[in-house]
């Protein structure tokens, strides 16, 4: 693990994640893309999961993780020039248009009620993946959501090839 301290290009932080396989997932994709992971307290399961274990295959010592006890935590190991970026399915610059600057932290909700406004005021931005198929406003007719991994992966590939990290 590296310093959390240590300027990184872009981060991915999970505010208080609930299910162990998309954890696991989301930090494979870190590895591959190599993006260091914070995880924000309290996790809806152990560290030490076996399917949180299983998602992430090998590949857990290749994963620049962090665990921090709340968002003030996190942000006070962030450096200065950072911008939290909230990842949500509603509300948000279309990811199309969404401009990604060097320092960007990438922060994704829980599985099951998304950033809550509190952490959603505190964002620099807010971005959203446009979803033609998407349900009504009342969840009818299409997709609620996208699986938090899979957004997780869409949202960090486009700000990595925005920064030319690849």
């Amino acid at each position: 693990m590296n310093d959390p301290n240590e300027r990184s290009p872009l981060r991915v932080a999970l505010y208080e994640p609930r299910i162990p396989p998309n954890t696991g997932n989301i930090a494979r994709t870190c590895a591959a893309f190599r993006i260091p992971l914070a995880l924000i307290e309290p996790l809806g399961f152990s560290l030490d999961d076996r399917y949180l274990r299983r998602a992430g295959l090998d590949y857990w010592p290749h994963v620049d993780l962090s665990v921090h006890s709340d968002l003030d935590t996190f942000r006070k190991c962030l450096p200065l020039n950072h911008r939290l970026i909230g990842c949500s399915r509603f509300g948000g610059i279309p990811l199309r248009s969404m401009r990604f600057q060097t320092g960007d932290v990438l922060l994704f909700g829980r599985e099951d009620t998304g950033l809550p406004s509190k952490v959603r005021q505190q964002c620099d931005q807010i971005t959203t993946i446009p979803m033609p198929g998407a349900a009504s406003e009342q969840g009818q007719g299409g997709v609620r959501s996208l699986n938090l991994s899979v957004a997780c992966a869409i949202v960090s590939f486009e700000a990595g090839r925005q920064l030319g990290l690849w």
